[in-house]
């Protein structure tokens, strides 16, 4: 079982503790959240993964949606790399935990996309962005099971590759994409509204290429735009709200002269 690398720094290591921060980020942001409706109707979201101090209450906004949308069978938790594994893009058969308990595989999604992507569990060992996302799971979820990819690189031809290796392995399951991202990093404020926002409206134009364009064009720092390009293809046509968007500063306070920017976005079929 692959054992929390960022338990005690990025949330608490203690289960009581990791449980009231995640209820107190639904509670200060979107509110815990409503009946279910069963539409199942949510395709993807696009979820921060830093510290929960800094971006928890944007990331309950996506997992509010899913939990009133209804729970699918399983997440397909998509991440940038932070740390030079040798892969283009790779997954892991091996189950996750979390303060909150164990967070299995969905074990057939998981052998059918290792077709496709390479399966190795070691390079998954040091990976925030992936299991930052796994708490707020638990709490919408009581009995989730996961398939988890780390990116390693993130351009175009990759983003479509994962994108239909993910759309084979998980034809006629019931299951939510989970894109990992922050947005621009350490930049002053004022720009990084700017350039956030520029950035969210590419992505809610359901334009895959128009995103990429934002990116390069302007040099954006956001971290996971490779997962979102999966979780846009893997979505299109549909409809794509932007539900929140903030940042380190206005969310904890810190230095308004460096600040990383978080979004939540949901994506519908329709």
């Amino acid at each position: 079982m692959r054992v929390p690398a960022v338990s005690g720094s990025f949330y608490p290591a203690d289960a009581g503790a990791l449980s009231e921060q995640v209820r107190r980020c639904f509670i200060q942001g979107p509110g815990e959240p409503g009946e279910c409706t069963g539409k199942r109707s949510l395709s993807a979201v696009v979820v921060p993964h830093a510290g929960f101090m800094y971006s928890g209450t944007c990331a309950a906004y996506s997992y509010k949606a899913i939990a009133e949308d209804g729970l699918p069978e399983a997440y397909i938790v998509i991440g940038p790399d932070h740390h030079g594994v040798p892969y283009d893009a790779v997954m892991s058969t091996e189950d996750y935990c979390t303060p909150l308990g164990p967070v299995p595989i969905h074990k057939e999604i998981a052998y059918r996309l290792r077709e496709f992507i390479p399966d190795d569990s070691r390079a998954h060992v040091r990976e925030h962005s992936i299991e930052v996302e796994l708490p707020f799971i638990q709490h919408i979820d009581r009995q989730p099971r996961i398939v988890p990819i780390i990116m390693g690189r993130q351009d175009m031809a990759t983003a479509k590759r994962v994108a239909e290796a993910v759309k084979v392995a998980c034809a006629g399951r019931n299951v939510v994409v989970v894109a990992s991202s922050d947005l621009v990093h350490y930049v002053p404020r004022e720009v990084a509204i700017r350039a956030d926002t520029r950035f969210l409206n590419a992505v809610a134009s359901g334009n895959v290429a128009a995103m990429y364009d934002e990116v390069r064009m302007n040099n954006l720092s956001v971290c996971g735009y490779g997962p979102i390009a999966v979780a846009m293809q893997l979505s299109t046509p549909g409809r794509i709200e932007v539900l929140h968007k903030t940042d380190s500063f206005e969310s904890a306070g810190y230095d308004s002269s460096a600040v990383v920017g978080y979004g939540s976005v949901a994506m519908y079929r329709n």
